[in-house]
């Protein structure tokens, strides 16, 4: 379901995170950091999802993302990986 819309990101869920949003994938408006988008995502989706976020860690077009503050760029994908279980 990816849009590929020039000043949209895609935000994809993994495990945990799908569940607490409901959702497998959704599109947020481009220019704004992580932080920013993270506060966005749990406005729309609760303190369940908050949760995860809080502890979840994010690819950026499949790229540890460290500085959440950065603005995140136009048509890029960000994956929310919670921590997984097991071993």
């Amino acid at each position: 379901m990816r849009h590929d819309v020039p000043d949209q990101l895609t935000i994809r869920y993994f495990a945990g995170a799908r569940a607490a949003a409901g959702t497998a994938e959704e599109t947020a408006s481009a220019g704004r950091s992580l932080d920013e988008l993270t506060n966005e995502l749990t406005r729309r989706h609760g303190e369940r999802l908050a949760a995860v976020l809080r502890v979840a860690s994010f690819l950026v077009d499949g790229v540890t993302c460290h500085d959440r503050r950065t603005p995140l760029p136009a048509g890029a994908t960000i994956d929310v990986l919670p921590p997984f279980a097991g071993g």
